[in-house]
């Protein structure tokens, strides 16, 4: 499959800079990759049009009996709405996007994000992801190789290394997907870091650390997601 650039989306995207005029040659596992390990927002919004879109992730989700978790329109539209406009598809590559946010008056921002602190698109409850993972983790979610590939993926992850992972002890190790959303002055929204932890006796245990909304400084909040970490270690003994 070739990803063109159209199909860019805005922030975070390390493969753009393999997209050339003539686009670039890939595969799902080498979307999958830099979705999981990177966090590339086109990689994930192309794999969530060739998976169906957001209804099909839905229904799966409802198929397995995960509640509290609303799967949003993709990164282009979703972070258009929260900063209070409408995507064009011209602002692909994400430049005439950060362009007409910056235009925008801080009132106008506050309100959008307001809006969307009230009713997010891509809410979960902690709850609801820790229990997908539990199934991911039980082999009750995906076929037996695609869990396999996934918890890969998810121990390669090359986000947030000072978040929950900062909590480990020697012995345990960590699957986890971080996700960050966008600030306006000091508040921050969508900090967060879900993850499969695994002690040295091979118990499992599936957490997740998510912060709605704070003005606390980026330290602050890596310090309390390592704690969690830390205070699940401690648990075990």
């Amino acid at each position: 499959m070739t990803l063109r650039r159209t199909d860019l989306t805005v922030f975070h995207q390390p493969i753009r800079a393999l997209i050339g005029k003539n686009g670039y040659k890939t595969t799902i596992n080498e979307l999958l990759r830099c979705a999981m390990t990177q966090s590339d927002n086109t990689c994930n919004d192309f794999l969530l049009r060739k998976v169906g879109g957001p209804s099909a992730i839905r229904r799966m989700l409802a198929s397995k009996g995960i509640n509290g978790v609303r799967f949003g329109p993709g990164e282009r539209e979703l972070q258009a709405r929260t900063a209070g406009l409408k995507w064009r598809p011209e602002w692909a590559g994400g430049g005439g996007f950060l362009r007409a946010r910056a235009a925008m008056t801080y009132q106008a921002r506050n309100k959008a994000m307001r809006r969307y602190l009230a009713n997010p698109d891509d809410g979960a409850s902690a709850n609801g992801v820790t229990l997908g993972i539990s199934l991911l983790a039980r082999g009750k979610l995906l076929s037996a190789s695609s869990t396999r590939s996934l918890l890969t993926l998810m121990r390669a992850s090359k986000t947030g290394a000072l978040r929950l992972k900062s909590g480990l002890r020697t012995g345990w190790t960590i699957a986890h997907k971080t996700g960050t959303g966008q600030e306006l002055g000091n508040l921050a929204t969508g900090y967060n870091d879900v993850a499969l932890l695994v002690a040295p006796d091979g118990h499992r245990y599936a957490v997740a650390a998510m912060i709605a909304s704070t003005r606390e400084p980026i330290p602050a909040r890596m310090r309390v997601m390592g704690d969690i970490t830390r205070a699940v270690v401690r648990f075990t003994g």
